[in-house]
Parts: C-alpha cells; structure tokens; sequence
C-alpha cells in the first residue's frame, strides 16, 4: 500500500502529467463554449417547420419502400418504375431502419443532446487515449532514463512488485480522471441542450446506448495506457513508445494498406488495429471487399460488403496489449537496468 501511494504521488506531481490535465479543461473548455456560442432556443415557428420537414421525409422513406416492392413484385404503374433499387427492399423499409427523421434533424444552429452526444463522447474518447498512451508511456520511460527505477528498488528490491504497482496505479489514475472527465464533459453539454439547445430525445434507449458506448470508450482508454506503458518500458524511453506508435501508423496503417490494396489482398481491412477499434467503439463496423463480386455474374446484386463485430474486435485488442505487457514484465525483470 506504501508503495502504491508513493507512486500516485509520483505520478500527480509529473509536470507532464498536469500539462496534460490543462490541455484536456482547455480543450473541453473551448468546445463548449463553441457550441454554446453557436446554439439558440428553437421557436414554436422553427419546431413547426422542422417537424413538418420530418414529417415529409419519413413520407418519402415509406413511399419508396413502396414503390421497390411494387417494381419487385411486378405491379408498378407503367412510368413509376426507379432507377435503383437494392435487392431485399427490407432495407428501404421505415420500420427497420436504425432511426427515423426527428424534428431535431432539421433545425439549423440548435444544440440537441440527443444527437451530438454520441459524436461528442467519441472526441472524449479519442483525447482520453491520446493522453493516456502519452502519460503512460512518459511515466515509465522517464524513471527508466532518469535512473528513477533504480533509486526505488533500493527502497523495494522486488521488480515484478515495483512495475506492477507503477502499472495499477496508473491504470487506476487513468480511469478515475476519465470518469469525471465523462461526467463534467457530458453534464455540460447536457446543460447546454437543456438551457440553450434542445433536450427532445433523451430516452431510456438513448441513455443504455450511449451508457454502452461510454463503456467501451474507458475500456479503449486503458488497453491505449497499458500500451503506451508497456512500449516505453521494452525501449526504455519514452521516445520509443511514440516512435512504435508513429511507425506503425505509416508503415502498417498506410504504408501495407495500400500495397495490400494493390496486391488485391482479401479483407485488408480486418487486419488493422484501427478497423478493431472502430468495431469495438461503434458495436460493430462494415467494410467492403472487392474480391467477394468477382466472377459473379453480371445480372445479379452481389453484396462485397462484410461486418467486423465488437467481439473479435476486443479479443484483438485484448490480446496485443497483454503481449506487450507480458513482453514488457518479462524484459524488465531480466535486463540491467543501469
């Protein structure tokens, strides 16, 4: 327990650590009242006309779901035929379609909670990341190059028990300031919708899925820590941990993405860590393959698409971060560290 609250102290006291903090109050700061700036109170004039706009358009869906079955079917009037129509007209149907048109979709220079939460929450997420593969990795690598490791395992010569505690602290630090990083972030923005926007929406279904998307997000926000962490400690600077990061974002991400698009390679896309996290965020995440239409036959609807679900995707996950992890542990308990 001495230990563990030697390193929170360590760990606050970081310069580094509280710039960061800063550059996270100043970047929320700076959304919100960027939205709050460009936000009003609809009136009863816009809300009319929105919802009459709604209304209208969800006349359309249903009107051309019931033209593709009648063109299907072979009863559409002489002259009504349309252009285009996917093959299973179940897709074109309102009732199944993820949501419909609100009113809140047609009003212009109005904050609605319900529609810009989900968006908003992945910006937190995505800066949460940043700032923990950042903290991570500058926390350990710092020790390793200033000798700081060195001077503790005088006080506690056990490595595997020094390293563990540096990585559950900060794995604990990391998600406490989430969680009320989360709260602040969207309670203000609720407040904003509420006070200067529109607060329709905000069913029990919208809270459980954004709840869940929440959830996945502080679970990215620890895989990236534990990553940033573990890359440092096997290069033993913090440098190393941004320059894995960066090279394999160009060499990998970029770089092999498109040879493997040039070598007309299947399902590139499942084979980057960006179409997992994608995956993992949203629930799941659809991409397209080129090679599943060829030689189909001409006069029928091939589909090349295929769907990455959030199961496979946090297995991958899971999985790089633990063998760095482990690779990290084994090399620090078997190296000098002078």
């Amino acid at each position: 327990m001495n230990l563990v609250r030697a390193e929170l102290e360590r760990l606050t006291a970081r310069r580094f650590v509280q710039l960061m903090v800063v550059l996270l109050v100043l970047a929320f700061g700076v959304t919100a009242a960027t939205t709050l700036a460009g936000s009003h109170r609809p009136s009863s004039a816009e809300l009319i006309e929105a919802t009459n706009q709604a209304t209208r358009a969800r006349q359309e869906m249903e009107q051309a779901y019931q033209q593709c079955v009648a063109q299907v079917n072979g009863t559409a009037l002489p002259g009504s035929e349309i252009d285009y129509f996917p093959a299973n007209c179940a897709e074109l149907d309102p009732a199944r379609q993820d949501r419909l048109p609100v009113a809140a979709d047609f009003l212009n220079g109005v904050f609605t909670f319900a529609n810009q939460a989900r968006p908003l929450l992945y910006f937190l997420i995505a800066f949460l990341v940043l700032f923990g593969f950042l903290v991570g990795a500058s926390y350990i690598g710092a020790d390793l190059n200033s000798g700081g490791v060195v001077n503790l395992l005088l006080w506690r010569p056990r490595r595997l028990a020094v390293l563990g505690a540096k990585l559950g602290t900060l794995l604990g630090s990391m998600l406490v300031l989430s969680l009320l990083a989360s709260a602040a972030y969207l309670g203000t923005f609720w407040v904003i919708g509420q006070t200067a926007g529109l607060s329709t929406g905000l069913t029990p279904t919208f809270w459980r899925e954004l709840g869940a998307a929440h959830g996945r997000g502080m679970v990215l926000v620890l895989l990236a820590t534990a990553m940033g962490f573990a890359l440092a400690t096997l290069g033993r600077h913090t440098s190393a941990a941004l320059g894995t990061a960066a090279a394999y974002a160009v060499v990998w991400e970029l770089g092999a993405r498109l040879v493997l698009e040039i070598v007309d390679a299947p399902r590139p896309d499942q084979l980057m860590l960006s179409s997992h996290i994608g995956a993992w965020l949203a629930g799941e995440a659809s991409f397209w393959d080129p090679r599943a239409c060829v030689g189909s036959s001409g006069n029928g609807f091939c589909d090349g698409s295929y769907t990455l679900t959030w199961g496979p995707a946090i297995a991958v996950l899971v999985a790089v971060t633990v063998a760095l992890t482990v690779g990290a542990f084994t090399a620090f308990r078997r190296r000098d560290l002078i």
